[in-house]
Order: structure tokens, then sequence, then C-alpha cells
């Protein structure tokens, strides 16, 4: 039976790590509920000025 073996790229090495404070908003809740308003936001006033 041939088993294939994981490639990986080897720029993944090189690659930036997330730092303690990207992780602590990535997991925080609160901090994803206001980035989802605000995202929102742009995307309701984006809709609304391009149909004057």
């Amino acid at each position: 039976m041939h088993v294939l073996k994981p490639q990986f790229d080897p720029a993944i090495d090189i690659a930036p790590l997330p730092t303690a404070k990207t992780l602590r908003q990535r997991r925080n809740l609160a901090y994803q509920f206001v980035r989802f308003l605000g995202i929102n936001l742009k995307m309701i006033r984006v809709i609304v000025s391009g149909h004057h």
C-alpha cells in the first residue's frame, strides 16, 4: 500500500506568527461583534451610496 507523505511549503517556516494581542482579539466575542457591526455599516454605506 502506498502511503502519501504530506508536503509542506518551506515558506511556511518564515510566515509571521500572530502576537498575543492578536490571539486575544480573535477569541474575544465583544471585539468580534464590534468588528462585525463596523463591516456591516461600511457595506450598508456603500450600497446606499450606489443607489442615489
